[in-house]
């Protein structure tokens, strides 16, 4: 049966709004049923969640995961709450926290090209977290994951890119308000109730870019504090406690005190338009590489020259480097922390890097962000030799594209541009690649009948509630 459309909510011009943006969205997170959303994009949300449940997985093989597990239970407290691919209880709060930091430790998870964020991160583990507490269905766990996705997705989109140019991580900003939602809708408040828990978050919505200088883990736990802050809100605004309603257009509301000046660009309008038409969550694209998303067109660029031409690191004399300017302070500068990265972390923000990585060892997987392949002194030759230059052609912040150069020492001159940067648009990854990354990643935890159980779980987890899906995961 085709479900019936959702009643859209017209975007206005905010200046002329008839009702604050934070009741408009509390009003569809009220009317946000499992039937009132398209099989479509139902379906794609599983095989989101699917990449999201990969990456944490293969995240517990990793030291930075039992580091923060760590920290986590030194205050001794227990809980009920599930992590995924550990077998430990935490609270839920804590529990959201860690499987945050799981599902975008290694930075694989997904993005939403748009927005510019990385929407799962956040929308699976609070979504899971008040699921299994509740004991919700598998139906209303699928739906709310959504909403915390339409939600995000949509209120970064709106700064078009300022949110980065200032310095804040908008994956985990944005998120305390997609995540106040997703536990408030879960726990069935009422569009008052709502609209007070976006104004709660208003006070605790911040994820600084500062990791980037020093290859920092910061990063790591942003999406998981925004849950913690929605779930808190959530509760508190169930209770009566009361914020305000502004909390996205007022004087000091989101954007003018995070944009400061570039507030003049924001396009209020996105947020709520077509809300219940249009669903962003289909929009989500899958990385084919753990690294910085505006890196990838040229990963492959690389790779694409190297094997076309069969390169060998002795035979290059020089590299261009071409991405979007938009991204060069992110990926490109400053070159001589760049060019010599001292965590894997740092790598993956680190375009010269990863060029170098693929041009040497002809991949880019987790294997290449090791220690080892840190310090190889053949991959940091080859980082010494590019030099990054902005993409005229750039088709940024539509699709992440970018390209390289290759001369080498004989003369040759090797061209690669990668237009659409594999795994959006029409080079989306497909099931059959989702899923074998998914067992992939999922190989580095568990063996692989179990990684296959896990598949079939989570592509049918709207027949199944929170608690069995939390605690299967745990137990992988």
């Amino acid at each position: 049966m085709t479900p019936e459309p959702m009643k859209m909510i017209e975007a206005e011009p905010v200046h002329t709004q008839k009702r604050p943006i934070a009741r408009s969205l509390a009003e569809f997170a009220c009317n946000l049923s499992y039937d009132a959303i398209p099989p479509r994009v139902c379906e794609r949300a599983k095989y989101n969640i699917l990449d999201a449940v990969g990456n944490a997985l293969a995240s517990t093989h990793y030291d930075f995961a039992h580091r923060i597990l760590s920290g986590i239970r030194s205050l001794g407290e227990e809980g009920r709450s599930a992590v995924i691919g550990m077998p430990v209880r935490l609270p839920l709060r804590d529990a959201v926290l860690m499987n945050g930091a799981l599902v975008h430790g290694l930075d694989y998870d997904d993005t939403h090209m748009k927005a510019i964020i990385h929407a799962s991160a956040s929308a699976l583990p609070c979504a899971l977290g008040v699921a299994e507490h509740i004991s919700a269905s598998g139906r209303d766990f699928l739906a709310a994951y959504i909403l915390g996705v339409e939600v995000a997705t949509r209120i970064s989109a709106a700064a078009k890119g300022g949110f980065h140019q200032i310095g804040f991580h908008p994956t985990g900003l944005v998120a305390h308000f997609s995540c106040a939602l997703i536990a408030g809708h879960l726990l069935r408040l009422n569009a008052s109730q709502l609209t007070m828990a976006q104004g709660i978050v208003g006070s605790t919505a911040a994820a600084s870019h500062e990791f980037r200088e020093t290859g920092a883990w910061n990063k790591r736990l942003h999406p998981g504090w925004a849950g913690v802050a929605g779930i808190t809100a959530a509760t508190l605004a169930r209770s009566g406690f009361v914020a305000p309603d502004t909390v996205y257009e007022g004087r000091f509301g989101l954007f003018k005190s995070h944009l400061g000046s570039l507030e003049s660009g924001v396009n209020y309008g996105t947020i709520t338009e077509a809300l219940g038409e249009k669903w962003e969550t289909a929009e989500v694209t899958i990385k084919p590489f753990p690294v910085c998303h505006f890196i990838h067109a040229c990963a492959d660029a690389a790779l694409a020259v190297r094997r076309q031409h069969r390169l060998k690191p002795g035979d290059i004399a020089h590299i261009q480097a071409f991405i979007p300017k938009e991204t060069m302070h992110i990926i490109a500068d400053p070159p001589e922390v760049k060019l010599r990265p001292n965590t894997s972390y740092q790598a993956k923000f680190s375009v010269q890097f990863c060029i170098a990585a693929c041009l040497a060892r002809g991949k880019l997987g987790l294997a290449e962000l090791e220690s080892d392949v840190l310090t190889d002194p053949e991959v940091l030759a080859l980082g010494d030799k590019i030099k990054c230059e902005a993409d005229p052609d750039s088709a940024f912040p539509k699709y992440f594209s970018g390209g390289v150069t290759v001369t080498t020492k004989d003369g040759g001159k090797f061209t690669h541009m990668e237009p659409i940067n594999r795994g959006a648009g029409e080079r989306a990854l497909s099931e059959g690649e989702i899923v074998a990354k998914f067992m992939d990643n999922a190989g580095l935890s568990v063996a692989r009948s179990r990684a296959e159980a896990l598949r079939d779980l989570i592509l049918g987890c709207e027949r199944h509630n929170g608690r069995e899906l939390a605690r299967a995961l745990c137990e992988a």
